[in-house]
Parts: C-alpha cells; sequence; structure tokens
C-alpha cells in the first residue's frame, strides 16, 4: 500500500469516526450555537517520528517511506517509531490510543506536546499550531494547557504532598497563596484530604499517583495526557484509579489522551480507540465498532478475549424484521449493551423491537442475544 492510500485512508477513517463524537460534543456547548462544526481539541496530520540518521529523508521519500519496519532498519539503520498518523480528539472525549509494546503510542503522545520532536507532519492544539510554537510558546502551552500523568509518579521525595502538588504552579509564577489555595482544591478533588502534609514514601502506590493526577490537575489545564499512568498499580488500586479518572471527566469535562496497552481499560475509559501497530494507526472507532467489525486480525485477536455481551449494543445484533413476524414485543433502544438486554429478551415471547425516535430499525431474538452471551 503507498504512502498516499494509507494517508487517505486514516483521514477518511478518522473524520468519519469522529463525527459523532464532534456531534455531542457540540450539542453540550450551548456556547456554539449554530456557529458550525466544533473544533478538535488535538488535530494530527501526517505525523512522522523517525529516529536514525538522516531520519528527515524518510517522510519525504516515497521509496523509504513504504519500507516495512525491517527493511528500513536494515536499508537506513533507522526506526519510524510514529509513521504518517492522522486523527482527530473532539473537545471533552476521552481517546485511548493502544498497542502492544514498541507500537509507537508513547512516542506518539510525547510528540503531542514536543517532549520528542517529530520528524514531519501538523500537530493542532484547538487550532494552535504546536510544532510553529517557539520556546517561549511552547513552555506556555505545556504549563497551562496541557498536562501530563506518567506511569512512574515522579513526586520530589523531600517535598509534602501539597508542595508536589503546587509545584508546577510555583514553577510558573503563581503566588504562594494562590498555589495553595489550588493545591488543596484538587487534593480534595482526588481524595486525598488530610494527606496534606505527608511525604510520598508515606503513601500508597495508588495515593501517589493521586498526587501526581492533582499535579497535572492545578494548573487547570484544557488537555490531559496519561501514559500508561496504572500499568504499576496492583489489579484492585488500578480499577479504583480507573474509576476515578471516570468521576474526574465527568465532573470537569476535560479532553483526557489516555496510552495503554490494556484493552478492558481502553473499553472502559474511551469514548474512542486508536490502535496501533510499528507505529501505523491499524484501526479507530468506539468499543463496538473494534468489537463488532475489526479492521483485521490483528484487531481481532486483541479483542477475542473480551466478553462481547459487555461491550456490543443491540445495534450491532438486530437484525430485519421477518416478513409476517409478530412486532408486539418490548422496545429497547439500540444503544443498549447487550448484557443488559438478556433477560428482557429471554423473557419475552416474540422478538424485542430496537426502535430509535419512532423508527424500527430491526429487532433481537433469543437467537441473536444468545450468539452473544454464548461467545
Amino acid at each position: 500500500m503507498t504512502t498516499m492510500t494509507r494517508q487517505t485512508q486514516q483521514e477518511s477513517t478518522a473524520t468519519e469516526s469522529l463525527t459523532g463524537t464532534l456531534k455531542d460534543s457540540q450539542d453540550n456547548q450551548d456556547s456554539q450555537g449554530s456557529q458550525g462544526a466544533v473544533q478538535p481539541a488535538i488535530s494530527v496530520r501526517n505525523l512522522w517520528k523517525v529516529f536514525g540518521p538522516n531520519a528527515e529523508n524518510v517522510p519525504g521519500t516515497p521509496e523509504l517511506a513504504a519500507l516495512s519496519p525491517r527493511e528500513l532498519m536494515d536499508q537506513e539503520s533507522c526506526v519510524a517509531a510514529v509513521r504518517d498518523l492522522s486523527f482527530d480528539v473532539a473537545p471533552g472525549e476521552v481517546f485511548v490510543i493502544m498497542g502492544l509494546s514498541g507500537s509507537g503510542k508513547s512516542t506518539l503522545v510525547r510528540c503531542l506536546t514536543r517532549l520528542i520532536e517529530p520528524t514531519n507532519g501538523e500537530i493542532f492544539l484547538q487550532g494552535e499550531d504546536v510544532l510553529a510554537a517557539n520556546e517561549k510558546a511552547l513552555r506556555d502551552l505545556r504549563r497551562r494547557k496541557i498536562s501530563m500523568v506518567f506511569q512512574h509518579f515522579g513526586l520530589l521525595p523531600h517535598r509534602q504532598v501539597i508542595d508536589n502538588v503546587a509545584y508546577g504552579l510555583e514553577i510558573r509564577g503563581d503566588s504562594k497563596a494562590e498555589r495553595t489555595r489550588r493545591a488543596r482544591e484538587v487534593i480534595d478533588l482526588v481524595g486525598l484530604s488530610g494527606n496534606e502534609h505527608s511525604y510520598p514514601d508515606q503513601l500508597s502506590g495508588g495515593m501517589q499517583q493521586r498526587v501526581g493526577l492533582a499535579r497535572a490537575l492545578a494548573g487547570k489545564p484544557e488537555v490531559l495526557l496519561f501514559d500508561e499512568p496504572f500499568s504499576a498499580l496492583d489489579p484492585l488500586i488500578r480499577l479504583d484509579m480507573q474509576n476515578e479518572i471516570i468521576r474526574l471527566h465527568k465532573e470537569l469535562g476535560k479532553t483526557m489522551v489516555f496510552i495503554t496497552h490494556d484493552l478492558s481499560e481502553a473499553l472502559k475509559l474511551g469514548d474512542r480507540i486508536l490502535i496501533m501497530r510499528d507505529g501505523e494507526m491499524v484501526q479507530i472507532g468506539t468499543g463496538p465498532e473494534l468489537i463488532g467489525a475489526p479492521a483485521d486480525n490483528y484487531v481481532r485477536d486483541f479483542v477475542k478475549e473480551i466478553p462481547f455481551s459487555g461491550v456490543l449494543t443491540l445495534r450491532w445484533i438486530m437484525r430485519p424484521a421477518k416478513p409476517g413476524e409478530l412486532l408486539d414485543g418490548p422496545e429497547l433502544g439500540p444503544d443498549v449493551v447487550v448484557h443488559e438486554a438478556v433477560r428482557l429478551v429471554l423473557e419475552s415471547d416474540h422478538s424485542v423491537k430496537i426502535v430509535e425516535n419512532g423508527v424500527l430499525l430491526g429487532v433481537v431474538g433469543n437467537h441473536e442475544i444468545l450468539r452473544v452471551v454464548a461467545g
């Protein structure tokens, strides 16, 4: 497949998948009114990050750009960690990027703030060209518009919780009174009230990660980036932190980009998920889209262990009503998750009607439900 063809397909897929998300975001923003489409919070176009000698030659040379990872290493001693990626993230969306180790997901998220300098492409944060930003503008962007939560907490061991949380505000020059007030506010928000004067080594792993989360929130950023923040935590603590992210997103509505290699975590947190392999996009979509219509065997292998009944909605399993079929069964919406509909469908004498805005979309009976539940 040529680079141009791959680029066109990526942009088409990203645009189609984003349409519904942008619409939902627009519906929730009264200030937009009828002024047109909502501007993406993050927009990435044809992004490359190549490591190696003469890396800048790879994106602009079709013959090199088309090489496989092994061929590129053998011929040019280069690694394309991010390869011609294009996608948008809607305001207020939780956008998950996932893939196996070495797929390029962590490199990608670091490129968004230029912690790693991209080799080629475009990145826009609310319309602002990140790659064109000078040193001062980039520093201001990192201090005020975007924050990052890392896998390793990075807390200063000689500082108490309140001072760790306020550290970013101190660096950007906020007054002591203001940063103390704001630090107490976010400490309470993440459930750490009473621990303001504890030191990091007096806290559990989950509590330390809450400090890192509070530190990221303290500057009131518009976008939060998470680079596998819970992968080092015990399973129960990890589950608790996932629930904390969901709660905070509901309360604050921040745009979030979340990196993980755990599909269960991605499905739980993400509005949409981008799956990467060898630096490239394999598929982008909602959880039900990935499970109901996997792009290839790579995605199919990713999702095969997930209980489909907890992710797929009735929209994905309904069928057309048969000629003469009785349509006097109960009604459900197309976005009801399968496991929530099991009892109603199995207890009904007739197929359940799937109705949206008064229009019959299809029906679901015992056969459709049991096929999903049985796997």
